[in-house]
């Protein structure tokens, strides 16, 4: 098994704008409690991804969760976007074509993939704006999505869906603008073999870590210090000593970034039943579920 001293939560944010509150980075350590890099600081999404690349500048042994979806689902249909002749067949070629067609928004946010002609006939962008292609009920789900939600792991939504407070769409376009970037710098599980020293990416959901400290289901939204370090107890983790009211962003990081460094360790996390090799090149997979 790979070793990692250090473990990392990316709490990210699709939204408009130079600098994010939605943007958490916190780190854990072998034997410490875990700490939000740059306590206070409002980040921007270019700050974050200076932040990671010169984690691979310094191969530092750092397993790297972020909070968006790498892919849309491909499965399902044998394409992210059926009738569309530009539909790539592969994860890179997904981040390629969003930041081709993104290439000049402001603060790798993706609206221009939003109002692409072709591309928003999948997405729901409102209530009563629904794409053609925008499947009822849920809308598409990748494999991982589908199966987490049949085994009641957790109940992840479809980033096709860009409506209500749950909706990664948004976050996850601009999450792919960063990983095309990081392409080549550092792995990201399970595309890439896992390395045998340096960083690596992995896709999380913040929500498995809350279930994992005992936090009921759609309740797992922590903003009380002291509240949050009952849930790090419950992991094992050593506490922050932090009280009185954090955010939901903050807690979300360090409360993740305590459980990667709790299960990273198992190889059954590392090999999924229902993962296999087109899996991992079109879809991904979010690390914790089984």
């Amino acid at each position: 098994m790979r070793h990692f001293t250090q473990f990392a939560a990316l709490d990210w944010s699709g939204a408009r704008g130079l600098r994010q509150t939605g943007i958490a980075l916190a780190v854990a350590c072998e034997n410490e409690a875990p700490a939000l890099v740059r306590p206070g600081h409002k980040w921007s999404r270019a700050e974050i991804l200076a932040w990671l690349e010169a984690r691979a500048d310094e191969g530092i042994d750092m397993l790297i969760g972020f909070d968006f979806s790498a892919a849309f689902a491909f499965a399902d249909h044998g394409a992210y976007f059926p009738e569309w002749s530009e539909s790539p067949g592969d994860l890179p070629g997904l981040w390629a074509l969003v930041e081709r067609i993104c290439a000049t928004d402001p603060h790798y946010e993706a609206h221009s993939f939003l109002a692409h002609p072709e591309a928003r006939r999948h997405f729901r962008h409102a209530k009563g704006d629904t794409g053609d292609r925008f499947e009822l009920g849920a809308g598409r789900l990748r494999l991982v999505e589908r199966h987490q939600r049949a085994t009641r792991q957790a109940a992840s939504v479809s980033n096709f869906n860009l409506v209500g407070a749950a909706q990664v769409g948004k976050a996850s376009l601009s999450g792919m603008r960063l990983l095309h970037r990081l392409r080549g710098r550092i792995p990201l599980w399970p595309l890439d073999p896992v390395p045998a020293r340096g960083p690596l990416l992995v896709e999380i959901y913040t929500s498995l870590a809350a279930r994992a400290a005992g936090m009921a289901p759609g309740r797992s939204k922590i903003r009380d210090g002291a509240v949050l370090d009952c849930a790090l107890a419950a992991l094992g983790s050593p506490v922050t000593g932090m009280r009185g009211p954090l955010s939901d962003h903050a807690s979300d990081a360090l409360l993740t970034a305590a459980w990667l460094r709790a299960i990273a360790h198992r190889r059954d996390i590392w090999s999924p039943v229902p993962l296999d090799a087109a899996i991992a090149h079109t879809e991904g997979w979010t690390f914790g579920i089984l």
